[in-house]
């Protein structure tokens, strides 16, 4: 789960991390007064003003401004309120911002690049550090790997003293600045361990011109199925800033992730997911989306996958690839039957079935009366979906 940076700073704060202060200002008629009311709070000569949504590179999309003035202030919170912002995260549609948040103004000497994430190859958490910050950290582990310094990170006892002091080293960090960058690190990473994150970010990280080390962004990602342990962090949960599709899913617990395709998929089974994902591109289709309806699914789950399918009007075609172990393949084929009839077919829809109670769920589609195409294969099917949008164009 993403969340916001002034929730992420709330986040990095509560550890005792140093971060650059601001306030939240929503859209609404007290936006130029709230704003007035920040600056004076903030110093009074100057100011950040930064758009909130979940993507990187604001600045270059115009969501990040420094004023000197209130009333520039006022006009760029205005400005960026109510904005769609796009940037090379958003896509072309870009993301509406609904909040912004008035930063003090800091004095910068230098930017450096930290982060933590799961590294899959180790299977642990990562420390990343580079002297190089506010830039993107994948350019320089691809074109500079030497200027990046990774530090495996152990679960159970957390980051380590000597490796803090000697990620502090590596920064070409002195005197007090060491003491300091230690005790962030080790902030940093214990908010991370004790939040099931799976990345925390910070970039820039700041040595002001006092010799202070902030954290002039923060960018947390939380792992969704560990928010049980952590209502506090769950609630700050923006839906806003997420796909209305993936939303609805993760309501009729559906794994759903929207693509840029024309075919869309569902299918039970992560793995079987991606095969059927792949498969469609090796017939020469786009899938639309990746969506696995899980072992159990009900009906009324089914119901809701095809729904939010069919709401993408991307999707040209349907594909359903089903391997009946403890669902059922006549369950599927009553609940496509019955979502068919309800939400009705104006598309092509592909439907293969393998597994327990095969025979009869393929006789429940093929008496259905409905314009569903069976396969018997996950080649047949992706073949005959991808014909049949091609067939459209």
């Amino acid at each position: 789960m993403k969340i916001h940076e002034y929730q992420a700073k709330e986040i990095l704060e509560r550890y005792g991390v140093r971060i650059q202060r601001g306030t939240v200002v929503e859209n609404g008629p007290e936006v130029a007064q709230q704003v007035a009311d920040a600056f004076d709070h903030w110093g009074g000569t100057a100011v950040v003003v930064k758009a909130q949504i979940h993507a990187g590179g604001r600045g270059k999309g115009g969501g990040v401004k420094f004023v000197t003035s209130k009333e520039a202030a006022i006009e760029a919170a205005q400005n960026m309120l109510g904005m769609t912002l796009v940037t090379h995260q958003t896509g072309p549609g870009g993301q509406l911002v609904r909040k912004i948040m008035v930063c003090e103004a800091l004095d910068l000497a230098r930017e450096i690049y930290v982060g933590i994430a799961l590294d899959r190859q180790l299977g642990c958490p990562v420390l990343m550090v580079s002297a190089e910050g506010g830039v993107e950290i994948e350019t320089i582990a691809e074109e500079r790997p030497e200027a990046l310094l990774k530090l495996p990170i152990d679960p159970l006892l957390g980051l380590q003293a000597h490796q803090a002091r000697r990620a502090a080293f590596f920064l070409d960090l002195e005197g007090a600045q060491i003491k300091q960058a230690v005790a962030f690190l080790s902030s940093l990473a214990k908010a991370f361990l004790e939040l099931d994150c799976e990345i925390a970010e910070i970039n820039p990280l700041v040595v002001t011109d006092q010799g202070d080390i902030v954290a002039l962004d923060a960018k947390i990602n939380l792992d969704s199925n560990a928010l049980f342990r952590h209502p506090t962090e769950a609630a700050m949960r923006d839906e806003n800033e997420e796909d209305p599709k993936e939303v609805d899913a993760s309501r009729f617990g559906l794994n759903y992730i929207a693509l840029d395709g024309q075919i869309g998929c569902m299918v039970n089974g992560a793995g079987l997911a991606m095969a059927t994902m792949d498969t469609i591109k090796v017939h020469g289709g786009s899938p639309a989306n990746f969506l696995d309806v899980g072992g159990g699914a009900t009906e009324e789950a089914i119901t809701e996958a095809l729904r939010i399918i069919f709401s993408d009007d991307q999707v040209r075609g349907i594909l359903i690839n089903i391997f009946g172990g403890i669902m059922k393949c006549d369950i599927i084929a009553k609940g496509v039957i019955g979502a068919a009839r309800t939400i009705g077919i104006d598309r092509p829809l592909v439907v293969r079935l393998e597994g327990t109670n095969v025979e009869e769920g393929r006789r429940l589609l093929r008496e259905s009366g409905l314009d569903i195409t069976p396969a018997t294969s996950l080649d047949e099917g992706a073949r005959l979906i991808c014909d049949a949008v091609a067939a459209l164009a």
